[in-house]
C-alpha cells in the first residue's frame, strides 16, 4: 500500500513511521523542508508527496493545522485519484468536514474526517513514534453512514496503526464531546500552572500535580485555532466547570463542611458512573 502524509509533525510523523514499520510505502510533505529531509533520512518517508506522486496513493493523511487543512486539500484535489481515500487529523470536525466533503464530491474521491485520540505534551517529528496510536481510539466521520463498504475500507486502511478502537460519529457529536474530553482539559491544565506556587512546587508534588499539569505546554497557534473553531461547545463546557468551581469555593468561604462533603461525594459518584462502575 502507498500512503501519502501531508504534515510531518508529531501526528503525521507517527502515521508515517507506523505505515513504514508495517512494510508500506510512504510519500511525505511538510512546509518545513528541513523536517521533510529529516523524515526521509530517518527512513520514515520514501519520496516527496507532490502532484507527481499524489495520484499513486491509496490513502492520503492530512496532518496539518486546522486552518491549513481545507486550503491544502483544495490545492491538491485535482491530482487525487478516484480510488484514493483522504482522511484529515484535525481536532475539530464540523467546518472541515463540511468543506472537504464538498471538495471530495467535486473531484470524485473519498474523504473521511478523522481524529486520532493519541498524543504527547511534545510536538514535532522528533517526538513522533510508530507506536503512538497502538491501542488508542480513532474517531472517523464518514460522508455517509449507510455505506458499510466505505467504512470497512477506511478500517482496513487504518489497520497498520494498531488502533484499539474506531469510533464512527457525526462531525457535530465529535465537536460536542471533544470540547469536554480534550479541549477543556487542555485549558484547565494551562491555567492551573499559572499559579505562582507552580514555580516552587519541587519537593512538594507527586502524581496529582503531574497528571493535572501534563498538557499545560501547548502549541498556542494550533490550539487557538482549535478552540476558536469549537467556540460554542467549549464555552458551554467552561461555564459548567466554572459554576462547579464556584460551588466548591462557596463551601470553603462559608466554612460549610456538609456542603463540601456533598460536593466531593457527588464528584465521586459522577466518576464512578463515567467509568461504568
Amino acid at each position: 500500500m502507498t500512503i501519502g502524509i501531508a504534515g510531518l509533525g508529531l501526528i503525521g510523523g507517527s502515521f508515517a513511521k507506523a505505515y513504514k514499520n508495517a512494510g508500506h510505502t510512504v510519500y511525505g510533505f511538510d512546509t518545513d523542508e528541513n523536517t521533510l529531509n529529516f523524515a526521509m533520512i530517518a527512513g520514515a518517508v520514501d519520496r516527496v508527496l507532490n502532484p507527481d506522486t499524489i495520484g499513486l496513493c491509496e490513502c492520503i493523511v492530512i496532518a496539518v493545522y486546522s486552518g491549513a487543512t481545507v486550503p491544502y486539500l483544495e490545492s491538491v484535489a485535482a491530482y487525487v485519484s478516484p480510488h484514493t481515500t483522504v482522511i484529515d487529523c484535525c481536532g475539530t470536525k464540523s467546518a472541515i468536514c463540511a468543506d472537504c466533503f464538498k471538495i471530495a464530491e467535486q473531484y470524485g474521491f473519498s474523504f473521511f474526517g478523522g481524529h486520532p485520540m493519541a498524543g504527547t505534551q511534545y510536538s514535532g517529528f522528533k517526538h513522533s513514534s510508530a507506536s503512538l496510536f497502538a491501542g488508542a481510539s480513532m474517531i472517523i466521520v464518514p460522508p455517509r453512514f449507510d455505506d458499510i463498504a466505505l467504512i470497512n475500507n477506511i478500517k482496513l486502511l487504518l489497520e497498520p496503526l494498531r488502533l484499539g478502537k474506531i469510533t464512527v460519529t457525526t462531525a457535530e457529536k465529535h465537536d460536542e464531546i471533544i470540547a469536554f474530553t480534550s479541549q477543556l482539559a487542555h485549558i484547565i491544565s494551562n491555567a492551573y500552572v499559572k499559579s505562582p506556587t507552580a514555580q516552587i512546587h519541587a519537593g512538594y508534588s507527586a502524581g496529582s500535580y503531574k497528571d493535572l499539569s501534563r498538557v499545560a505546554r501547548l502549541n498556542e497557534e494550533m490550539w487557538t485555532d482549535l478552540f476558536m473553531d469549537n467556540r460554542d461547545n467549549l464555552l458551554s463546557e467552561l461555564d459548567i466547570f466554572i459554576n462547579s468551581l464556584n460551588e466548591y469555593r462557596s463551601a470553603l468561604a462559608q466554612h460549610n463542611s456538609p456542603a463540601m462533603k456533598e460536593l466531593l461525594s457527588e464528584g465521586t459518584r459522577c466518576k464512578k458512573a463515567a467509568d461504568g462502575q
